[in-house]
């Protein structure tokens, strides 16, 4: 019986899962020794009615023999409940031999998109695309393509464009073919920032894939919720928030998107939606927030720019409700988790807002001071760098600015650790660099940082910044030295090596080393565009005849020259004249026309002498003039009166002199003894009691 079911397993073609189901388990009951085909067929129609954690019970009870023949199912599952590096560990060995079957490098490759490891994903692609017969046979170029341009978009989002493709950047014709292509597409180029051609894009995907046939009504709605949100999107951006609005208010009539599986749908849709109301009460905000779906698990969770962007609302919102430590205790438990420079979105955010948090969001002197002593305490910190670095910037500070970050780039090389060395090259750091440097016009560091940029990445052999190495190409073909020159020519030499048709790169290498190794130029001078080809359309005897633009002389450069003028050049001279003379006679006119100002009276005292002149001591001190004389007793009478060596005299009273000459006082002896004064000189009275009368 086990036998009979088991042989008509193996030749039945069923197209109902449940009824596959049904006679797997009969065939296994059935059975007294482990039947691996019954095994194997219950595996794939619990896969195929989407019952993932059932699938995995099922292979580790059966022991290893089933688990070896079902290495592609088991990884799908895996896959599928969000278990993504188990999952990869167990493909590594299977796709890293040229021999692996297709199935098992496409599942790898989905695998390595979902774990956000996209230039793994772009990499095996471009081998499943390579293989043109085997994707033709198995007619999945279409669906290779897609996922193709989908990885780009994400290399994109994830400030990793410079390992796209060149060529795959520009949308191409048969792009436009299909719904899903276009939708990828345009998402590219929603990542680059160029809008307008996302907003084409996008609305051509919609109309594929409303006039698409086999699709049902439903499979329609279900298709064009994705693409009707990021139209929203782009056209907020473009400012147009009253068709983005709308746009969205017929997502939220439709029932449709209550009816999708994708969560990371309705985590996008729901803060969308939220977004576009611009409530402006931050306690209402944060509770319809509380009410949009997380998306946190599975293959249905946010992407990490997505997740981010959610973060950073909810730390928003949150200081707006005045939650400072909230914000706080949250992104110090994150910093502290990993205290090493890191270019992490996450992590900068994170530092931003803590800084933001402990000085309640201000942006003045005090704050930056605060801010300035935080970091201090966190010198790894990228996020609370760049908001020190942005407050000195506002302020004009650009000094402070540059000094705070080559203090970062020397904590950073001091610490000898070669990870840290993509944070201080950082392509966005390094930009942030020579534009601070740039503002106080210092070419010699702006040379020195982008050569020394360029060195590192050319030291990386697959990650290298394409935008880096081309900028700081161009800088360094105007310095004069050697070095400097070879440093550019390595670095045109490595993008032409990535990309033959970079034809401004070949122009670089071909400037850098003319001068010094021409049989290394010679091969790229045909791929550059001839003299004639430059000057096909412009008349160089017309240029000839116009003259060259120059500025006036100046007047010391000025001689007068001894020759004789044609008449058309005297003619021309008087003429000049006579429109300068009439030009000053009608400002001689207006200044004699203008009322004239009346001079005020000077205001003098009453026996002013006109023929005395200014005292030339009268802004000295009185004391500090020459002619001053204190007032006092003159000659014989002030030595009489010395007592050094002679009599005292005993008069009446005692005259004492004030400081710096300003007179004399005459003390006079008290009267009687006795009395509250008492002897010894003790002052004149006493204190007066209570109702004593004087």
């Amino acid at each position: 019986m086990a036998s009979s079911l088991t042989s008509l397993l193996a030749r039945a073609s069923i197209d109902d899962h449940t009824e596959a189901l049904e006679i797997a388990d009969a065939a296994i009951s059935a059975s007294k020794n482990p039947d691996l085909t019954a095994q194997h067929t219950k595996v794939v129609a619990l896969l195929r009615l989407e019952r993932y954690d059932d699938a995995l019970r099922v292979i580790a009870s059966a022991g290893t023999a089933l688990e070896s023949r079902c290495t592609l199912e088991k990884a799908y599952a895996l896959y599928r409940t969000g278990a993504l590096d188990e999952a990869a560990a167990l493909l590594q060995a299977a796709h890293d031999d040229d021999d692996a079957p297709r199935p098992v490098k496409h599942l790898a490759a989905q695998v390595a998109y979902r774990a956000e490891r996209f230039d793994e994903a772009m990499e095996l692609y471009s081998v499943l695309i390579g293989d043109v017969d085997a994707a033709a046979e198995a007619g999945e170029t279409t669906d290779l393509v897609i996922n193709q341009l989908a990885t780009h978009a994400q290399l994109e989002w994830q400030g990793r464009g410079d390992l796209v493709p060149e060529g795959s950047k520009q949308p191409k014709r048969e792009d436009m073919e299909a719904f899903e292509t276009a939708y990828n597409a345009g998402c590219g180029c929603v990542a680059r920032g160029d809008l307008a051609k996302a907003s084409i894009l996008l609305k051509r995907a919609a109309d594929l894939c409303d006039a698409a046939e086999d699709l049902s009504d439903e499979d329609k709605k279900l298709e064009m919720l994705p693409i009707v949100l990021q139209q929203a999107y782009v056209l907020a951006l473009l400012g147009k928030t009253d068709e983005a609005a709308e746009l969205q208010k017929s997502v939220e009539d439709d029932e449709i998107r209550y009816r999708i599986s994708d969560a990371s749908i309705k985590a996008v849709a729901g803060w969308n939606s939220l977004l576009f109301k611009q409530l402006t009460n931050p306690y209402l905000v944060q509770r319809l927030a509380e009410l949009v779906p997380e998306s946190t698990i599975g293959t249905g969770r946010l992407f990490k720019h997505q997740a981010v962007g959610v973060t950073r609302n909810l730390h928003a919102n949150a200081l707006q409700c005045y939650k400072q430590r909230e914000v706080k205790d949250k992104t110090s438990a994150l910093l502290k988790e990993d205290p090493t420079p890191s270019i992490d979105l996450e992590r900068v955010y994170a530092g931003y807002f803590n800084a933001a948090a402990k000085t309640q969001s201000r942006a003045d002197k005090e704050a930056l001071k605060k801010t300035l002593a935080v970091l201090e305490k966190r010198p790894y910190d990228v996020g609370l760098l760049l908001t020190v670095i942005h407050l000195y910037v506002q302020a004009k500070n650009y000094d402070s600015a540059i000094d705070v970050l080559q203090k970062f780039f020397k904590y950073v090389e001091s610490a000898g650790n070669a990870d840290h060395e993509d944070v201080r090259y950082a392509p966005g750091l390094v930009a942030l660099a020579v534009a601070l440097y740039r503002t106080q016009n210092r070419r010699r560091d702006v040379r020195n940082e982008l050569g020394r940029a360029a060195a590192y990445w050319q030291s990386i052999p697959k990650n290298s910044s394409t935008t880096l190495l081309r900028e700081a190409g161009i800088e360094l073909l105007h310095s004069s030295k050697p070095s400097d020159l070879a440093t550019a020519g390595a670095a045109f030499e490595r993008m032409v090596t990535q990309n033959p048709d970079d034809r401004v790169a070949r122009a670089g290498l071909v400037a850098s080393f003319a001068t010094v190794d021409y049989a290394r130029v010679e091969p790229h001078l045909s791929h550059l565009s001839t003299v004639e080809e430059l000057i096909s359309g412009i008349d160089v005897s017309a240029l000839l005849d116009a003259g060259v633009p120059a500025y006036p002389a100046a007047a010391h450069q000025q001689t007068p020259a001894s020759r004789k003028r044609k008449p058309e050049e005297a003619e021309a001279e008087g003429d000049a004249e006579t429109g300068a003379k009439e030009a000053r006679q009608q400002q001689q006119q207006q200044q004699q026309q203008a009322p004239a100002h009346k001079k005020r009276k000077p205001r003098l005292p009453k026996d002013h002498d006109p023929a005395v002149g200014p005292d030339p001591e009268r802004w000295l001190p009185l004391r500090d003039r020459s002619y001053y004389k204190p007032k006092g007793r003159k000659g014989k009478k002030r030595a009489a009166e010395s007592t050094q060596g002679g009599a005292v005299a005993n008069n009446e009273g005692e005259t004492l002199s004030l400081a710096g000459g300003a007179g004399q006082i005459k003390v006079e002896k008290a009267g009687g003894g006795g009395g509250s004064g008492g002897g010894g000189g003790g002052g004149g009275g006493g204190k007066k009691g209570k109702g004593r009368r004087k």
